[in-house]
């Protein structure tokens, strides 16, 4: 199983345990913020569920349907997973307007307070291996995931701040207030999921300072005399970078070869723990402009 997949199920499993507490305190105490930390944390089971599918796929190798891989579900996924949080954001918002309208009492606080302490212990020490996973395999979907808990540990912490507020001061409208701001910076946060993944299904272009790399790799390169049609994009753990090589007129097509391929492992050198598929364009001289009045 690899780093990616263990992750996901490490967060299945938290989830879980998550779901079970904070959804029996928050039935019995009747706070708003608490039922809605619990009914984030079944989302984030499902959505852990989803990403182990999503990555599962993945990795699956091209083959004669999907002749560049699988690797384009995970930002699908990225998508849902942000959609989803979204719609949690709205959900919560909507009973914490509930709530301050109708003003319902918040009980059961002693065990509330705990609950929301263990629960961002357990939250906070996760997010730590999920960022861990995220920086040694650059995976979509686990930033996402990451950046998903990362939101559920600033919402335990703020709900467990309300809780000792309402426990100390006695004013249940807090709960309400807390509820309002959680659900806003939820929908805030799935803004810069749902974007990233849009970006890669569209074939963005990989980040300026890759591109920018690439460019002086072949500016420095000694027998190359231009470029052109330099595109790029990412799908999964994969970068797709084309671009079209000029040479001089009379250079051999060995040599031209051999500078291409020289020039496609330094490229791949720039991030090795990402797959790399690189199409250099040989071209005696520049043809950019005949290409051009062609089209």
């Amino acid at each position: 199983m690899t780093l990616q997949k263990k992750a996901t199920v490490v967060s299945t499993a938290t989830a879980s345990i998550l779901i079970i507490l904070k959804l029996t305190i928050g039935i019995l105490s009747g706070s708003v913020a608490v039922l809605a930390s619990a009914i984030d944390s079944v989302l984030d089971l499902i959505i852990s569920a989803f990403n182990y599918f999503a990555i599962n796929k993945s990795e699956q190798p091209a083959d004669k349907t999907f002749n560049y891989g699988k690797g384009k579900i995970e930002a699908l996924a990225a998508v849902i997973e942000g959609t989803i949080i979204t719609m949690s954001g709205l959900f919560i918002l909507y009973h914490a307007i509930k709530k301050g309208y109708i003003g319902e009492e918040t009980t059961l606080l002693g065990p509330s307070i705990w609950v929301m302490t263990i629960s961002l212990i357990i939250t906070i020490a996760l997010v730590m291996f999920l960022n861990h996973v995220a920086k040694k395999t650059n995976n979509m979907v686990i930033k996402s995931d990451a950046l998903h808990y990362k939101t559920d540990v600033l919402s335990n912490g703020a709900i467990l701040i309300s809780l000792i507020l309402i426990y100390s001061t006695g004013l249940q409208i807090i709960d309400a207030i807390m509820g309002i701001i959680i659900s806003i910076y939820i929908i805030y946060s799935a803004y810069e999921i749902i974007k990233e993944g849009v970006y890669v299904l569209l074939d963005a272009a990989l980040d300026d300072d890759i591109v920018n790399k690439i460019i002086d790799i072949i500016k420095n390169e000694e027998g190359i005399n231009d470029y052109h049609y330099l595109k790029t994009r990412k799908s999964g753990n994969t970068n797709f970078v084309d671009v079209h090589l000029v040479f001089s007129e009379g250079i051999s097509l060995l040599k031209a070869h051999t500078l291409g391929d020289r020039i496609e492992d330094k490229i791949a050198s720039i991030n090795k723990d990402e797959e790399w598929i690189i199409n250099a364009h040989l071209d005696p001289y520049d043809d950019s402009e005949i290409n051009r009045l062609l089209t």
